[in-house]
């Protein structure tokens, strides 16, 4: 079956940064869009960044455009989200998600499968 293990988070401070790993397996993963999402306390799942397998087509969320970047390593079927210029806002649990539909979709609901998650802590 899909499995999708998320690593990366911890703790940095304002300013920093940090590289999440989303290592995919169960799958031909080349007509899957993958996403990444993040969970604040209290609030709602929140769409981040998204890209096609095939082709590297992506789009961010506007909180973290021109700070963030969604990339895919073929070879090693994983997918990284490089977070710079990091906020305190930024705290969350991040989320690795497959959408086998292959489509730029930013709803939680679209993704078929999920990692159990990481935390990224942005201290001030």
């Amino acid at each position: 079956q899909v499995q999708l293990v998320e690593s990366g988070g911890g703790l940095v401070q304002a300013g920093g940064s940090l590289r999440l790993s989303c290592a995919a397996s169960g799958r031909t993963f080349s007509r899957y869009a993958m996403g990444w999402f993040r969970q604040a306390p209290g609030k709602e799942r929140e769409f981040v960044a998204v890209i096609r397998w095939s082709g590297g087509s992506t789009y961010y969320a506007d909180s973290v455009k021109g700070r963030f970047t969604i990339s895919r390593d073929s070879a090693k079927n994983t997918v990284y989200l490089q977070m710079n210029s990091l906020k305190p806002e930024d705290t969350a649990v991040y989320y690795c998600a497959a959408d086998q539909d292959w489509g730029l979709n930013l709803g939680p609901h679209e993704y078929d499968y999920w990692g159990q998650g990481t935390q990224v802590t942005v201290s001030s």
